[in-house]
């Protein structure tokens, strides 16, 4: 992942409304969530979620998906993978144990 398209990332997560929604598409998992059912539970108008799934998809954040009428998002999660990775890159500089709080299964590699 380069700088900008991290930036773009960031930026989209960086609301509330779009945080919410992109937290409960990855609890969902691979199935997603009907657009009427993030914009209920989140109480939203439909012009409002356009919007907020406008910028989560323009990020590649998620996925639309349509199953005969209606559409589904799905969380991406090989992006905010990417980000964490990005993120994490450099975080240790030669010393391991400045990572331990990632674990052993921890797809970020310490060098």
């Amino acid at each position: 992942m380069e700088i900008n398209d991290a930036t773009e990332v960031l930026a989209s997560l960086a609301q509330a409304t779009r945080l919410e929604i992109f937290r409960r598409l990855v609890r969902q998992g691979p199935e997603g969530l009907a657009v009427g059912e993030i914009g209920s539970a989140l109480s939203l108008a439909p012009a409002t979620l356009s919007f907020h799934l406008n910028s989560l998809r323009h990020a590649g954040l998620v996925d639309p998906r349509r199953d005969g009428r209606q559409i589904f998002y799905v969380a991406r999660y090989e992006t905010i993978s990417e980000l964490m990775g990005f993120l994490m890159e450099n975080c240790c500089q030669g010393h391991p144990e400045a990572c331990a709080f990632l674990g052993k299964d921890s797809l970020v590699q310490c060098g």
